[in-house]
């Protein structure tokens, strides 16, 4: 395994960062608005990378403005990469500075590339025996790779020596320029081979040599017997041309003129005084408080930058020597008695998939204490596995405690958990804690809460990754097949790293009691309320979900022939470029809106304002939305349904949306259309099992309700407590009608006034909607305000709270961090402005269906087999009912429902049944 050279001369690969930084770092902006995540993750790098790698000799370099060399030979080279993002090049700037200010060289140079100017420094350290290290994510370094230049990713930490490189691509870095010839690069627009993809350019250079080779041997081409090799001598004569081209342009320069030679690139002094003034204009917290204490540039915080009040954490480097591996009886026992023993026990299950409803247990890993771990393997089945401990004792022998409602486990993602111990007869209960949904209630927008992101974020530690110890493709390994002595640590980190997150987050969390009370009463508790319900599923008619299949079939070929015969000529309606250039070159269309390279868009958004005026948008709307219906749900669900319960298993996600609402996977059962004839006839394929009905429960216009509670408006609440419908009272208030009085049409038009000013639409969008004048749809808001005035009161009240906070909150403390509420971009920042106004509507309204969920689930196991929850969508809640006890439970779970919060105004749940899931909403 390649290892980091002593004290090497470092070359970072500024712009590989910078780019990287800016699409997986969180949000962050400082007062003004100014955006400052990309900044923060390349400083983060650097700081992590000096803190790792000891070196006196270092540079940072970046590509220069304007063009290069390669321009010259080939115009089109990078032409397909949109230009970079306003809010991307106004952090290069202070990005700059800071390096500087760390002490660290700087380079970059007119008329090459970043990867050029590394090329010739680390070509001049090698031949002079000094050890280089480039620090890059980007392939093409690979070729610079000999026996004194290693390459590192910061973000992964796979360190790259040249047997790293014949294990990753199969080849040498001699080999590397020729691969990428062949291959050529759509990113940087090489046009490369056509036809030759990763497996064929392996296949050629491993079997025949370089590039030269190649080209001396075409004959020795077809005998290789390659997907596709009989026709490949052809292809590479026809585009020899290209090959050389891309040759040429994948080659990294090695004599850039330089002033600076490799021994010369060497750390100065910090400059205490431009950090901390950098550190303030960009609000890194952290940093700040480092060099208040005297910290060193070259150590990195444990935590990013999310609040005025967070605690600082200290972490020391995670040592994986106190990790076993449990093989013996004796060795079980011993870590038996220590987890009866702990307070809180951290624990993960490894299985061979990730179906939660087939997936068998391969081993479980426990941790109690920082840098103690164990992995117990239960069935690792490879030719020369170790002898292990039986599955079934070790289950015996656990279930009492992960049964046991008053021992505390913590995981990450312990639903998942909970439903594969299901299918061995152990109901997890204690499930106290949860380091994903720690994370999310934290900081919703704060990036991904899987582990690995969570450890880096928090931890500053890069776990073991999958793909590492598995392989990745086709030929990935289940974890079931892989040796114990990469599983081992890989399983044991699982449960340590969890432990270690939840030390960190659960004082994060405890420092804001209403982020721990959502924590601890809503997230937590509906863990094993959701493992139930996936496990319980949905019955799927699929005979009649295949009828509609071909039906839809049949419609999409008359709206393709439709399409033709307005376009006069025959196009791939699903290609955007075909469709860009029927609508807009030939048909003369206006261009709305510009995709990031600047061709204009056929997204959907466009085609519905061009679909009031022309029938072609119209038409390929209808055919994309039947389309998707027929891939995601009418062909998909029949393969879907589990062979033993004969019943479909969505996986529903807690950590996802920003608001707090739950969302489905596999199958997405929150897109299902209830408004078109199509998607109501998918819902009548989930149906109820003989003897029972289908029930679903849904809240009233939960949303208005949650506005006139926030907002404290006394005419909604008048409404709402006489029971008035709220479309047409404000269709009444609005219109200056009678109650009595309002048409439907008038109460279509206030519903949609209702519904948009919850999600922030303004006079424009309103008179889109509804066809109208735009100063018709101003007048109309101006009224609803008028006659709402409490309204517009809570919607200046939250711009003006979240602007300072930066955050809002829900009724029940749940926050949503709002990083471009400052912006200085017009546009994100009224984006941010009308997520502000619904998040708290949207947000509550998600707490509250939770909430139901919690408690309905309670009482629901006290009616054995006469109710099931089977499934959650928005604020509706299904259940399959036994038919003799229909109304009554109906009544109940209404009741329970009704309950779950206490507004201003009545919480009303409406309910509706039928033998399927049509019939019933």
């Amino acid at each position: 395994m390649a290892s980091i050279p002593e004290k090497p001369l470092i070359l970072i690969d500024g712009s590989s960062y910078l780019y990287r930084a800016y699409h997986a770092a969180p949000n962050f902006t400082n007062a003004d608005g100014e955006p400052t995540g990309a900044v923060y993750g390349v400083i983060n790098m650097i700081k992590s990378l000096l803190r790792q790698v000891e070196t006196d000799h270092i540079a940072v370099i970046f590509d220069a403005k304007g063009k290069t060399f390669r321009d010259d030979i080939y115009p089109e080279y990078k032409a397909n990469r949109p230009p970079m993002p306003d809010d991307l090049r106004s952090q290069i700037e202070p990005l700059h500075a800071l390096i500087k200010a760390m002490g660290l060289p700087l380079i970059a140079i007119e008329g090459v590339e970043a990867d050029d100017v590394i090329g010739t420094l680390a070509t001049q350290a090698s031949k002079a025996g000094m050890p280089v290290l480039i620090s890059t994510g980007d392939k093409d370094m690979a070729q610079l790779v000999d026996e004194n230049v290693t390459l590192i990713n910061t973000m992964t930490n796979v360190i790259m020596d040249p047997q790293g490189v014949v294990d990753k691509f199969e080849i040498g870095p001699e080999l590397i320029i020729d691969y990428l010839a062949l291959m050529g690069d759509k990113v940087d627009n090489i046009p490369g081979v056509p036809g030759v993809g990763e497996k064929t350019a392996k296949a050629l250079l491993q079997g025949i040599g370089s590039l030269d080779e190649i080209y001396a041997n075409l004959d020795a081409i077809a005998p290789l017997g390659f997907r596709g090799s009989k026709t490949m001598a052809k292809k590479l004569v026809e585009h020899k041309e290209n090959a050389y081209l891309s040759y040429t342009l994948a080659t990294i320069k090695l004599d850039v003129p330089l002033d600076l030679a490799p021994e010369q690139l060497v750390k100065g002094d910090t400059d205490t005084d431009t950090l901390m003034s950098l550190y303030t204009k960009l609000a890194f917290k952290r940093w700040i408080d480092e060099l208040k204490r005297g910290g060193s540039e070259t150590t990195v915080s444990a935590t990013a930058d999310a609040s005025e009040d967070e605690e600082e954490i200290e972490i020391a480097a995670i040592d994986r020597s106190g990790y076993e591996i449990v093989l013996t009886e004796a060795a079980f026992n011993a870590w038996l008695e220590t987890l009866e023993k702990a307070d809180v026990v951290a624990f993960d299950t490894e299985t061979d998939g990730l179906d939660y409803m087939t997936a068998n247990l391969v081993g479980v890993s426990f941790a109690v204490e920082e840098g103690k771990a164990a992995y117990v393997p239960v069935a690792h089945d490879y030719l020369d596995a170790p002898a292990q401990l039986d599955r079934d004792w070790v289950l015996e022998k656990l279930k009492p405690l992960l049964e046991s409602p008053t021992k505390a486990k913590v995981g990450q993602n312990l639903k998942f958990d909970a439903s594969i111990l299901a299918r061995y007869d152990i109901a997890m209960a204690g499930i106290r804690y949860d380091t994903m949904l720690a994370s999310y209630v934290f900081n919703s927008v704060n990036g991904r809460h899987d582990m690995d992101s969570l450890a880096q974020r928090y931890l500053n530690h890069n776990t073991i990754g999958f793909e590492e110890i598995a392989g990745k493709g086709k030929k990935q390994l289940t974890f079931n097949q892989i040796d114990l002595d990469v599983a081992g640590p890989y399983a044991a980190e699982d449960a340590d790293v969890t432990l270690r997150l939840h030390n960190v987050l659960d004082k994060k969390l405890s420092a804001t009691p209403s982020l721990r009370t959502v924590y601890d009463d809503i997230e937590v508790p509906l863990v094993p309320v959701l493992s139930k319900m996936e496990r319980t599923g949905v019955l799927i008619d699929s005979a009649k979900l295949l009828e509609q299949s071909a039906q839809l079939d049949t419609r999409l070929k008359e709206l393709e022939k439709e399409a033709y015969d307005i376009a006069g000529e025959e196009f791939n309606l699903s290609s955007p470029k075909q469709l860009q250039a029927i609508l807009f070159e030939k048909m003369g269309l206006p261009v709305l809106k510009k995709t990031p390279s600047g061709t204009p868009s056929t997204n959907e958004e466009v085609l519905q304002e061009l679909a009031l005026d022309y029938p072609l948008p119209k038409c390929i709307l209808e055919y994309r939305g039947l389309a998707k219906l027929k891939s995601t749900y009418t062909d998909k669900l029949p393969k879907m349904v589990n062979p033993a319960t004969k019943r479909v298993h969505t996986s529903y996600h807690q950590a996802v949306t920003a608001t707090g609402r739950l969302s489905s996977t596999d199958p997405n059962l929150q897109n299902i259309p209830i408004r078109n004839q199509e998607g109501r006839r998918i819902r009548q394929a989930f149906v109820a099992p003989e003897g029972y009905k289908v029930l679903a429960v849904d809240y009233s216009q939960i949303e208005l309700r949650i506005m006139a509670h926030l907002s404290g408006d006394q005419a909604l609440l008048d409404a709402f407590a006489h029971g008035k419908d709220i479309h047409s009272a404000t269709a009444a208030e609005v219109m200056g009608v009678d109650i009595a009085e309002v048409s439907s049409e008038q109460r279509r038009r206030a519903k949609a006034i209702n519904f948009g000013l919850i999600y922030g639409m303004r006079a424009f969008g309103l008179a889109k909607q509804l066809g109208i004048p735009r100063g018709e749809a101003q007048d109309y808001m101006n009224t609803y305000f008028q006659r709402y005035p409490g309204v517009m009161e809570y919607m200046e009240r939250t711009r003006t709270q979240a602007t300072e906070t930066g955050y809002v909150e829900t009724l029940f403390g749940r926050r949503l961090y709002l990083p471009e509420i400052k912006s200085r971009n017009g546009m994100r920042r009224k984006a941010a402005e009308r997520a502000a106004i619904n998040a708290p509507m949207q947000g509550t309204a998600a707490d509250i269906i939770k909430k139901a969920m919690i408690l309905v689930a309670e009482w629901v196991d006290q009616q054995g087999d006469d109710v099931r929850m089977l499934m959650q969508v928005h604020d509706e809640l299904v259940f399959e009912v036994r038919e003799e006890k229909l109304l009554d439970i109906e009544a109940k779970i209404c009741e329970i429902m009704a309950s779950a919060a206490n507004l201003d105004v009545p919480l009303v749940a409406e309910a509706g049944h039928g033998d399927s899931w049509d019939e019933a909403h």
